[in-house]
């Protein structure tokens, strides 16, 4: 209660009697006091949540204000995967600021079921990754990006790289590099070889470090699978060789957004640029499927 006061820069009991006041409008509890000091009940938190969603809005109700007097300033926090963030994200930001060099660009790096939770919490502006089905909510606003496809990579020294075509089951025995279990990137791991009829194998490393996944392959001791635009944006790696041999999983990052919440419009303009930059890898897609329809028939 002290702190809150000096934060506010008010007296203790001014801090005291608005919250009872509150108490007494709301007819509940918001606080339990005890010897160590208070702390809120359900309601408490329930009405901490709701100040939460308030405030972001008369936030963003300022950020849209900034917006329309200079449309050349602002922050836009985005958040996912490192598949997406270490590279895709990377790619627009570029593009953007070269536009807008005033913009502030907040990035962070984590698994999609955290990047949700700081969403919800008002902490990103918006996630790019892959959500599950085991994860979709009603609050959540999930818009497909473009269809990747997981390819398994290779370093250049790998002796795989001689082979023109590989079943995925023969590379169940190499060492691999896997990401940590209970990830959206896990789930297509294991996927990729329970559609191949073997046992998903006991990786050597775990990481959800696109960094050292990357490092470890470039050894040519290791395998792992990445997204197939990693390659293409992320020009650090295209030293990194897609092997011949097809998992059959597609891997579209997603932007997702919270529902019923008024859009960061810095958030707006970077979606743009994102759809912008991917554009040329969807047309891609879509005529190699026309092509493999016509090779089917």
């Amino acid at each position: 209660m002290v702190k809150a006061a000096e934060r506010l820069a008010i007296s203790q009991p001014v801090v005291s009697k608005t919250i009872a006041d509150l108490e007494h409008a709301l007819g509940v509890r918001l606080l339990d006091r005890t010897s160590q000091g208070v702390e809120p009940t359900a309601y408490g938190r329930s009405f901490i949540h709701c100040g939460t969603a308030v405030f972001d809005e008369l936030r963003r109700g300022v950020q849209e204000i900034e917006f329309l007097s200079d449309p050349t300033v602002g922050e836009v926090r985005i958040g996912g995967p490192g598949a997406f963030t270490d590279v895709l994200v990377p790619a627009a930001i570029a593009q953007l600021a070269a536009r807008y060099p005033r913009i502030e660009f907040h990035v962070t790096s984590n698994d999609t079921t955290t990047a949700c939770r700081m969403l919800r919490e008002r902490k990103l502006d918006l996630v790019i990754g892959r959500i599950p089905g085991s994860m979709f909510a009603d609050d959540l606003a999930v818009d497909a990006l473009f269809e990747d496809r997981l390819s398994v990579v290779a370093g250049p020294g790998s002796r795989w790289l001689r082979r023109r075509k590989i079943d995925l089951a023969e590379l169940a025995g190499e060492a691999w590099v896997f990401p940590e279990a209970d990830t959206p990137a896990r789930e297509l791991f294991d996927e990729s070889f329970r559609s191949a009829g073997v046992a998903t194998p006991k990786p050597q490393v775990v990481s959800n470090s696109i960094a050292v996944r990357t490092r470890l392959v470039e050894t040519g001791r290791f395998l792992t699978m990445l997204p197939t635009s990693t390659l293409h944006f992320g020009a650090a790696w295209r030293w990194l060789k897609i092997l011949p041999v097809s998992t059959g999983m597609t891997t579209g990052p997603e932007i997702i957004t919270l529902k019923n919440r008024t859009r960061n419009p810095i958030a707006t303009l970077f979606i743009k640029e994102l759809r912008a930059l991917v554009e040329p890898m969807t047309k891609k897609a879509i005529k190699s499927e026309r092509a493999q329809e016509r090779w089917s028939q």
